[in-house]
């Protein structure tokens, strides 16, 4: 089956000549079992609330069959799916290679939390090609941690020269694929032992709760992923499992709005005086372009702008001037976002030296045309503040 039909059919109820189109909302933490046998049973499958119960196995089915997996496990956020994965390969003493342009709390989680621990973390340059990634292998290293596209600058990695320099010293790669949502691109298949998504931002898509997931290539992957999340006592909601999985019903048609909006407010942007470049995967420019398009089957509605240099008020003006376009952290809701986001605070391997400020931008669903008066309001705001 194609993907659009395979996130309607996955993690479906089953087994009942008559049932509800979605599965329940299974709220426990205590389960009963009629018999001793029974008893046993369950210790292999769902035994207590917090390791999930059937709400849970099929939200972690649909996100499996996506991912093209072994299995997948859920999350308290997309953080904790990130900094769980990493945890579940890593001991004292071990090392970690991790993208430059990492998502920034899963970088403070290496710089800061992994090193009290004796786990050291170097950070690479996010076009790095196998041969860099070779180079800077160590008989400790037992991660490389992909993110592709990067957080705020959008750097497309090669995903399958990663997976050979990782393999050939014995180490995982970890792809944090959330900007694809497993729906544009697939980790697993270009080599990845892990794929991670936020699935609070795509296959939520309304904003409104908080899960990660954790897919896995193989038993040996997924076995250490069960183990780090049962260990550290980690549980998501049969809520908000439930909200996810309906969200998953309309990714397809949501990414594919998204695709549009995004697509035609970057070439928009491109073209303002206000701007000097924009970076998106699918542009000319974007580092990895051609990456990207070998890898990927399509884009989300996030990206960024380098606007041309502009003091502060003006900045603030610009902003200010958006009633539509919300200023908010997170993405991959309905709603169209934008903020200010600063590289070169969060680099140590590459340089950012851009001069002017940095916008993200999310397309959400809105009508394009909205959108675009909206930005075209903060840019006039920006222009009489200077």
């Amino acid at each position: 089956m194609k993907d659009k039909t395979k996130l309607i059919a996955a993690g479906r109820p089953h087994g009942r000549s008559a049932h509800p189109v979605n599965p329940p909302v299974e709220r426990v933490s205590t389960v009963l079992f009629p018999t001793y046998d029974d008893y046993l049973e369950g210790a292999r499958t769902i035994n207590y609330g917090r390791l999930g119960a059937s709400t849970h196995r099929a939200l972690e089915e649909a996100v499996t069959v996506l991912e093209g997996g072994f299995e997948t496990r859920l999350a308290p956020s997309g953080l904790a799916a990130c900094n769980t994965a990493i945890l579940a390969f890593v001991g004292a003493g071990d090392h970690v290679l991790m993208t430059d342009a990492a998502y920034d709390p899963t970088r403070k989680f290496c710089e800061k939390f992994l090193a009290r621990f004796g786990v050291e973390t170097t950070f690479y340059d996010p076009m790095s090609d196998r041969d860099a990634i070779a180079g800077l292998m160590r008989p400790e290293t037992k991660v490389v941690f992909a993110e592709s596209p990067g957080s705020l600058t959008f750097e497309v990695q090669d995903m399958p020269a990663l997976a050979d320099a990782a393999h050939a010293n014995g180490a995982v790669l970890i792809a944090d694929n959330t900007w694809a949502a497993g729906y544009f691109c697939k980790p697993i298949a270009l080599g990845a032992d892990v794929s991670i998504q936020a699935a609070t931002k795509y296959l939520s898509g309304h904003a409104d709760c908080l899960v990660g997931t954790v897919t896995s290539a193989n038993e040996t992957a997924a076995k250490k992923i069960y183990m780090a999340l049962l260990q550290l006592g980690s549980n998501v909601s049969a809520d908000d499992a439930y909200l996810i999985l309906r969200g998953v019903r309309t990714l397809s048609a949501r990414l594919e709005r998204h695709q549009e909006n995004g697509l035609a407010l970057a070439k928009w942007l491109a073209k303002r005086s206000e701007v000097e470049r924009v970076i998106h995967p699918a542009l000319k420019g974007c580092p990895g372009q051609a990456t990207w398009k070998r890898d990927f089957t399509g884009a989300s509605g996030l990206f960024a702008a380098v606007l041309k240099p502009a003091p502060l008020p003006a900045l603030k003006a610009f902003f200010n001037g958006l009633k539509l376009v919300g200023i908010g952290f997170s993405w991959g809701g309905y709603e169209s976002l934008a903020l200010p986001v600063h590289p070169e605070r969060y680099r140590t391997a590459t340089a950012w030296e851009e001069e002017g400020p940095v916008v993200r931008f999310h397309a959400g669903l809105e009508d394009i045309d909205d959108i675009k008066a909206d930005i075209d309001n903060g840019f006039a705001a920006m222009t009489q503040a200077q």
